[in-house]
């Protein structure tokens, strides 16, 4: 018996895998999206069927409101309502103000702040018809301080997914909840440049008091606990995902 339906961005690798992995071995009917990498979306889709898990993909741009619109048209017809959104997916760009085009400033707040916008809106309705719904959305302890690596570009996006988060929480409730994590580094792709050796690896480490690098599943298991009831009580939160650090 299927526990409920939930709905991936960028569920194709990464953090957004390991959520949705979480969520089909929990025994919840998971869809997600990839944009460009459909080979990493089937090899998610293998994961899920190895333990008999339901799943499905889609290709979504989440920063193109026609692309987001026929998402949801085709998720719709898998799904009798929603339990879950999870925006997770996001782009990252590193540099200074000064090496930071428009076009690239314009690109990653279209994906990783207007593309949360876009995604929730359009897919409220399912949301609605949910006996139960919650939202979490994928911020970073870059939109909680200047103290990163990443551009200004990427700490603004995530510092506007924290407020969009809080706002939302006020706005949905009570039928919605909604709530954020904000993750340190995560063991993904996107920060392989940082830990590809043993001395960048240990420097990582050093940073967090728990002297440890967090893994994709540390990410999905908070997201499972803010995402489904036994959390009821909890929305317009951010979970730090951040082994004690509170700079980046």
């Amino acid at each position: 018996m299927v526990k409920g339906y939930v709905f991936v961005t960028g569920g194709d690798r990464g953090i957004g895998r390991a959520i949705v992995l979480k969520f089909a071995r929990s025994g919840y009917y998971v869809g997600y999206s990839y944009y460009t990498n459909e080979d990493a979306a089937k090899k998610t889709l293998d994961k899920v069927k190895e333990f008999g898990g339901n799943g499905f993909y889609i290709q979504m741009d989440v920063s193109n409101s026609s692309s987001v619109e026929q998402g949801y048209i085709e998720v719709s017809k898998r799904f009798p309502y929603l339990n879950v959104l999870v925006n997770n997916a996001g782009i990252i760009f590193f540099g200074t103000i000064e090496d930071t085009s428009l076009e690239d400033w314009n690109r990653v707040i279209s994906v990783n702040l207007t593309g949360v916008f876009l995604v929730t809106k359009t897919f409220l309705p399912l949301l609605r018809k949910a006996p139960w719904a919650s939202i979490v959305n994928i911020a970073s302890i870059a939109g909680q301080t200047g103290n990163v690596v990443a551009s200004a570009a990427y700490c603004a996006s995530k510092a506007g997914v924290i407020g969009l988060t809080r706002r939302l929480a006020v706005e949905l409730a009570p039928h919605i909840r909604v709530n954020a994590v904000a993750p340190s580094f995560v063991e993904t792709d996107m920060v392989k440049p940082f830990i590809d050796t043993p001395e960048k690896r240990q420097k990582i480490k050093e940073l967090h008091p728990l002297k440890d690098i967090a893994k994709p599943e540390d990410v999905a298991e908070a997201v499972y606990f803010l995402a489904t009831p036994a959390s009821r009580f909890i929305t317009g939160q951010i979970l730090g995902i951040n082994g004690g650090r509170l700079t980046c």
